[in-house]
């Protein structure tokens, strides 16, 4: 686990237990925790936790808020991101490895 993971970890633990799993804040941490894993390949773990900040704040804020659009286009560039890496790993085993 990286310095910056354990952290994103602890603030969400944080604002969850203090503030609630679903306040604003503490889904805010989530993305952040989210983009740590897509940063790292971990892209199945990211794309839960997008998923689950998208869900709320589409519930709580409805699907037009700023909060609901910013995490809907989070979760839509980290799916480009994983795509894109994808095919960086095809061209490279396709290549021998050699660019």
């Amino acid at each position: 686990m990286t310095e910056a993971e354990k952290l994103d970890v602890q603030v969400m633990e944080a604002r969850s237990r203090v503030l609630g799993a679903e306040h604003p804040d503490t889904l805010t941490s989530m993305a952040n925790l989210a983009s740590t894993y897509c940063y790292q390949g971990r892209w199945t773990e990211a794309e839960k936790l997008e998923v689950k900040v998208m869900e709320a704040n589409s519930r709580d804020l409805g699907a037009e808020h700023p909060h609901t659009l910013t995490s809907t286009a989070n979760l839509h560039h980290n799916t480009v991101i994983r795509t894109m890496d994808r095919g960086r790993e095809a061209g490279s085993s396709s290549h021998g490895g050699k660019e």
